[in-house]
């Protein structure tokens, strides 16, 4: 079979199950795990959404990308969610969204599934609302790490990167040159007071890292499974499917142009 190129929509071979998370607080959530096909993962991304009310989701083009590809070019198994509240073409996850309060929970049920499932080395992958929760509620003692992409420090406080440096987790920050919200220097400036802390600064990118999916993609399983070759491949010989992403129709992207334009500095 010849060598195909894989592009956004590219659906590589995985084992892939809708799940429900269960809070504490009595809500379901609608989900999705992502296997290896044929083999054991070796490592878990957790998957913490932007904000859902400027557009965030499961089905987030980051975090959709990462679940076609991720179980099978790095043997990374990709949990996503819709915290409460939220909808996306999986579904509408029960619940109101609570401004980082009653997402706690929601954190808490996603790590308990992975822990109940004996999913190996779970990390949590947090995208700007969804770093914010990483670092306000991801120190879980079945936690191995995380990765902040455009954090806008919004929600968490000092306080929360302070029990980070306490703890010694890995913590890795990619932040593009040209966010929004939080750039590289000041980020570093921000996270200094975490000694493990690494603040990746990404030339040319944006808050949302349209057109900057490989890079990412290859800086998280650089972490959670080194032993992969990075970059990782940009073609597949074997099954292909692809995904039909004009149910999505960059519902991100626009939720937050709108957003912008409107609401100020408010946070996508």
């Amino acid at each position: 079979m010849n060598a195909q190129v894989i592009r956004g929509n590219s659906v590589l071979p995985a084992r892939r199950t809708p799940i429900t998370l269960h809070t504490a607080d009595g809500l379901a959530l609608v989900g999705e795990l992502a296997l290896p096909e044929s083999r054991e993962p070796v490592a878990t991304m957790i998957c913490l959404h932007p904000l859902p009310t400027h557009g965030g989701m499961m089905d987030s083009h980051l975090f959709r990308k990462a679940s076609y590809r991720l179980p099978a070019l790095a043997d990374i198994a990709v949990l996503r969610f819709n915290t409460r509240g939220t909808t996306s073409v999986q579904g509408t996850s029960e619940g109101a969204f609570d401004n980082a309060v009653g997402e706690r929970y929601d954190v808490a049920a996603a790590i308990e599934f992975a822990d109940f499932e004996d999913l190996p080395a779970i990390w949590l992958v947090g995208w700007s609302f969804g770093t914010d929760l990483t670092l306000k509620y991801g120190l879980d003692a079945e936690v191995e790490g995380a990765i902040l992409l455009s954090p806008p420090l919004r929600f968490s406080e000092p306080a929360d990167l302070d029990a980070w440096a306490a703890d010694g987790k890995p913590l890795t920050a990619l932040v593009p040159e040209l966010d929004d919200y939080l750039r590289p220097e000041e980020a570093r400036e921000r996270f200094s007071r975490v000694p493990q802390a690494e603040v990746i600064g990404v030339d040319g990118a944006k808050h949302l890292w349209v057109g900057d999916t490989e890079r990412v993609l290859d800086e998280i399983v650089a972490r959670l499974n080194p032993r992969a070759t990075t970059p990782l491949p940009r073609t597949w010989e074997g099954p292909m499917e692809r995904a039909d992403a004009s149910a999505y129709a960059d519902r991100t992207v626009a939720a937050f142009e709108s957003a912008r334009s409107s609401e100020g500095a408010q946070e996508a």
